[in-house]
C-alpha cells in the first residue's frame, strides 16, 4: 500500500496572487534567465526557489546568504498576505492544459517511508551537489517548496472521483502561463470535503507503488531532511509533517514525455563520411535530408552533422528487448555510438555532450552542433518503459525523460 494524505497548504491568497507567484521549477531556468523572468514581479516564487537572483552575481549559488535570502523572501510573501495558510488539511486537484492536452493530478503529501521501502520508485540517480543544495533549502525554509511529479497506474475509481469533483466545483485558481512557445492553462480545485479526502486517501492505499516521474533531487532532499529530523527528535511518532513530502500524482495515461536529445561537440576526429561509415556497423543509415528528421518509433534516430539530417534505424539483432534499460534508445545510443564512436564514455561528466529537451525543437540541435558537432534526435520514452525500469530496481541513463508541461512552483507549499 502507498500513502497520500491531505495537508494544510501555504498557498497564494487568490487567483491574482497565484498568477504572480507561480514560477517554473528552480532547475529549469539559469540564474540569469530567472533574473529576467522576475523583472517587475516581487511576488514571483523564483525569489524563494532561486534566491541568488536577489543578491550580487558574485555570490556563489551555495553561499549561506542564498539560503538566508530564500527564507527571508518566503516570510515576506507571507507577511504581505500574498501567501496564506489553509485553515484545514485537504487535497487539491491540479489540471494543466497545453497544446490541446490535459493532465489532472492530485496534490497531497506522500510518505518518506514509502520512498525508503521502494513503494515510491525511482528511475534516476541524483547528483550529490544538487541533492545537498535542495536538502539545505528545505531544511532552512522548513518547507517543501517544489512538488515532486509522481505517477500511478490507471485506477478507474480515482479517475471517476476526480472527474466528478472537477465537474461540480469551481476552481480556486485559473490562469495561463508560458512553456516555450506554448501557453499552459493552470486550474486548481480545493477538495474541502472531509469524506472525499478520506476516499482519495483510501484509494491510494490500494496501490502497490507510486513512481517518480520528475523531481528525483527534490524527493531525495525531502527524505534527507526527514531522516535528519528523526534523529533530532527521537520521540517522533511518525505522523509529523517532516515525514511526508509534497507531490502531485497523475495517472500514467495523462502524462506526456517529450524527447530528450543529445549533442556532441565534435566527431572525435572523424570526417562526416567516416562517421557515417562507422555507423553502418550498427544502424541502417537513410538518405540525407535538408530538414530535421524526427524519429517516428522506438529504435529510430535522427542524426544531424555537417548540415544534413540522416534517418537511422537500429539493427534488430543488436537490441536486447528483455533488458528494460539496455533496450532504451538512450542506453543503446550511449553503448553503441556515443562511447565507442564519439568517445563519450561518461555522459554525466563529459563536457563535450549536451542534453536538449524536446520543447526546444530540433532546429536547436542543429544550432548547437554547428559545423563540427553531431546531434541525435530520440523518440520519447514511454511510461511503460519508465515503470519497467523502476519496477526492476534499475536506473535509466541520465537525461532520458523530459516531461512537459512542468509543474509550477509556489501554488502549494508544504510547511514542515
Amino acid at each position: 500500500m502507498t500513502t497520500l494524505r491531505p495537508f494544510r497548504a501555504l498557498r497564494p491568497a487568490d487567483a491574482n496572487a497565484a498568477q504572480r507567484v507561480a514560477a517554473l521549477p528552480y532547475d529549469v531556468l539559469s540564474s540569469d534567465e530567472a533574473r529576467v523572468a522576475v523583472e517587475g514581479n516581487p511576488d514571483s516564487f523564483l525569489h524563494v526557489d532561486k534566491a541568488e537572483i536577489d543578491l550580487d552575481p558574485s555570490v556563489g549559488l551555495y553561499d549561506d546568504a542564498v539560503y538566508a535570502k530564500a527564507k527571508q523572501n518566503l516570510r515576506a510573501l507571507v507577511g504581505r498576505g500574498v501567501l496564506v495558510h489553509d485553515p484545514s488539511p485537504c487535497f487539491f486537484l491540479y489540471r494543466q492544459t497545453m497544446d490541446g492536452r490535459s493532465q489532472t493530478g492530485i496534490v497531497g503529501c506522500a510518505g518518506v517511508d514509502d520512498y525508503l521501502s521502494n513503494r515510491v520508485r525511482k528511475h534516476e540517480l541524483t547528483r550529490a551537489d544538487k541533492e545537498k543544495d535542495r536538502t539545505r533549502h528545505v531544511d532552512t525554509l522548513d518547507a517543501n517548496t517544489g512538488p515532486i511529479l509522481l505517477a500511478h497506474r490507471r485506477n478507474q475509481g480515482l479517475a471517476a472521483l476526480v472527474a466528478g469533483w472537477v465537474a461540480e466545483h469551481e476552481p480556486v485558481y485559473d490562469f495561463t502561463s508560458e512553456a516555450g512557445s506554448s501557453a499552459v492553462r493552470n486550474e486548481v480545485w480545493r477538495v474541502a470535503d472531509v469524506a472525499t479526502n478520506l476516499q482519495i486517501a483510501a484509494l491510494f492505499t490500494q496501490m502497490p507503488a507510486l513512481y517518480i516521474a520528475d523531481g528525483h533531487h527534490r524527493c531525495a532532499s525531502a527524505v534527507n531532511v526527514a531522516q535528519r529530523r528523526r534523529v533530532q527528535n527521537p520521540g517522533h511518532r511518525g505522523d509529523e509533517e517532516f515525514n511526508y513530502f509534497l507531490a502531485v500524482v497523475f495517472p500514467e495515461d495523462q502524462l506526456h514525455i517529450m524527447d530528450y536529445n543529445r549533442v556532441v561537440a565534435d566527431r572525435a576526429g572523424r570526417t562526416p563520411e567516416q562517421l557515417l561509415a562507422a555507423l553502418t556497423e550498427v544502424v541502417t543509415v537513410g538518405e540525407p535530408q535538408v530538414g530535421p528528421y524526427r524519429p517516428a518509433a522506438k529504435h529510430e534516430f535522427g542524426m544531424y552533422t555537417d548540415g544534413s539530417w540522416y534517418p537511422l534505424q537500429v539493427r534488430p539483432d543488436l537490441v536486447d528487448e528483455s533488458d528494460p534499460v539496455a533496450s532504451l534508445d538512450a542506453a543503446w545510443l550511449q553503448d553503441r555510438v556515443l562511447d565507442p564512436l564519439l568517445g563519450v564514455a561518461n555522459p554525466r561528466a563529459d563536457q563535450r555532450i549536451d542534453f536538449v529537451g524536446g520543447s526546444r525543437g530540433l532546429d536547436e540541435l542543429a544550432r548547437r552542433a554547428g559545423q563540427e558537432g553531431v546531434a541525435f534526435a530520440l523518440f520519447p520514452v514511454g511510461m511503460g518503459d519508465l515503470f519497467a525500469v523502476a519496477d526492476a530496481g534499475q536506473i535509466m541513463p541520465p537525461k532520458s525523460t523530459w516531461f512537459e508541461p512542468k509543474l509550477l512552483s509556489g501554488l502549494f507549499i508544504h510547511p514542515l
